[in-house]
């Protein structure tokens, strides 16, 4: 039987934790990606605003958990980060804005933060 001490243990699940959120945000990407590409308001871009916004909905619950072991000023700026990135969401599902990019770009910069 294996035997790892807690701290081993807590790292990895840290390790874990983070590769999840990656991939969550890299999904995020590759949608918005497409429905910019795309173009025109399309299922694709439904699809990319609705993703988005589950991965920034759960970070947003993960960041204001006490357990959260970030510091409190980073937690509060990648929520408000969250907070602009729900609102452009909103702006390009009622079809007001077409800022993919903008989503796509501080998306990029959060998850190679994460590194």
């Amino acid at each position: 039987m294996y035997q790892f001490s807690y701290a081993e243990i807590m790292e990895d699940g840290v390790a874990d934790a983070k590769d999840r959120e990656r991939q969550a945000l890299e999904r995020s990407i590759e949608l918005l990606v497409a429905a910019r590409d795309e173009g025109a308001y399309s299922r694709k871009t439904v699809e990319a605003v609705y993703y988005t916004r589950r991965v920034w909905l759960r970070l947003i619950e993960d960041l204001k958990q006490p357990e959260n072991e970030l510091g409190a000023e980073l937690r509060a700026n990648l929520i408000s980060i969250a907070i602009w990135m729900l609102k452009e969401c909103e702006q390009i599902r009622t079809r007001k804005s077409e800022n993919y990019q903008g989503i796509i770009d501080v998306t990029t910069i959060i998850k190679d933060g994460l590194k």
